[in-house]
């Protein structure tokens, strides 16, 4: 099966680094034109078409976009990758940040999908993918701005996706699990750290941001045609069972 992707126009925003650079790149492996924005930095300015945007400012998200329709003639891929953390007990965490939290993980994936939406009608198909978060299936402690965010997407998702398919648009997400990142430090952790951290994975390593840019490349391609309103969980089955680390304990002793 080959997922062919060539001259499809490609919009990732948060593009400039970590998983969301990863994803640029691997569309463009795949012979897409990626339109990459995020906010003005050199690493961005690296990219082969980069266009500086924030995402939570309504008139920068329109204007951007026009830009791009206007340039490339369609947009046939929209990834919403960009994304911030926020931390904090419910008791604790600032008002600012929990708005701000919202602002950028749910604000901008509802400012990107209205401004995009009327392109993909237009043409009458379009894929849609929007980053939610295994925090979105199972959240932690002091983690409730942004799983709640991220829960937000997963419900936006479906209602774009049922209202988006009449225009044979789909609209799906993925949760991402534990993908050691700049922002998240999982891999500088004390090693008994990581290995409590990777005890609750099925797939017992860290997820690489290949690992989630491989699945937005088949999400894009006409192979997942009939996939809408879905969230795929890309975590290494974390939690898929209670104790997972008990197999790999059992597979040590049996080969002993």
């Amino acid at each position: 099966m080959e997922l062919d992707l060539s001259g499809k126009v490609v919009v990732v925003t948060g593009a400039a680094r970590g998983i969301g650079r990863a994803i640029t790149e691997t569309f463009e492996t795949e012979g897409a034109v990626v339109a990459a924005l995020d906010l003005d930095s050199p690493a961005l300015r690296e990219l082969s078409h980069p266009f500086v945007c924030d995402v939570s400012e309504s008139a920068a998200v329109s204007a951007t976009v026009d830009a791009i329709e206007r340039e490339f003639g369609r947009i046939d891929v929209l990834v919403n990758n960009a994304g911030i953390n926020a931390v904090g007990a419910v008791d604790e965490i600032a008002d600012e940040l929990w708005d701000r939290c919202f602002n950028i993980n749910v604000g901008g994936v509802f400012r990107m999908c209205k401004a995009v939406a009327p392109v993909m009608k237009r043409q009458g198909s379009g894929r849609i993918i929007n980053a939610a978060s295994f925090a979105a299936i199972i959240p932690s402690v002091e983690s409730a701005a942004y799983a709640a965010s991220k829960a937000a997407v997963v419900q936006l998702t479906r209602v774009l996706a049922g209202e988006l398919g009449p225009w044979n648009v789909t609209v799906n997400a993925y949760a991402p699990g534990m993908i050691p990142t700049s922002i998240n430090g999982f891999a500088e952790m004390p090693e008994a750290a990581q290995a409590r951290l990777l005890d609750t994975l099925s797939l017992r390593r860290w997820g690489s941001p290949a690992d989630v840019a491989e699945l937005l490349v088949f999400l894009s391609s006409d192979a997942a045609s009939y996939i809408t309103g879905a969230l795929i969980d890309v975590s290494g089955g974390k939690f898929a069972t209670q104790f997972p680390s008990r197999a790999y304990e059992r597979a040590t002793s049996s080969a002993s």
